[in-house]
């Protein structure tokens, strides 16, 4: 391979490090950002009960899917 071409591959390979490492710089930003917004939710009046509600809520979507599951099962064994 000539010299120049390598030189250009090299020169790839740093502008892609570049990126991955602003990437990551990124990812930590907007992790510290999800962290810090959910301590300030956790303080808000009734986080208790809306999380609560959405897990009631999680809990009557899941055993609708089952029973749809279950439905779509019987009527393919029946058919």
């Amino acid at each position: 391979m000539k010299e120049n071409k390598l030189v250009e591959m090299w020169n790839r390979i740093e502008i892609l490090g570049n990126n991955v490492q602003q990437i990551i710089q990124e990812l930590q930003n907007l992790k510290d950002l999800s962290i810090g917004t959910m301590q300030l939710v956790k303080n808000f009046p009734d986080y208790e009960n809306a999380v609560n509600k959405l897990k009631e809520d999680l809990k009557e979507q899941t055993e609708k899917a089952n029973k749809e599951k279950k439905n779509v099962e019987q009527q393919l064994d029946k058919g």
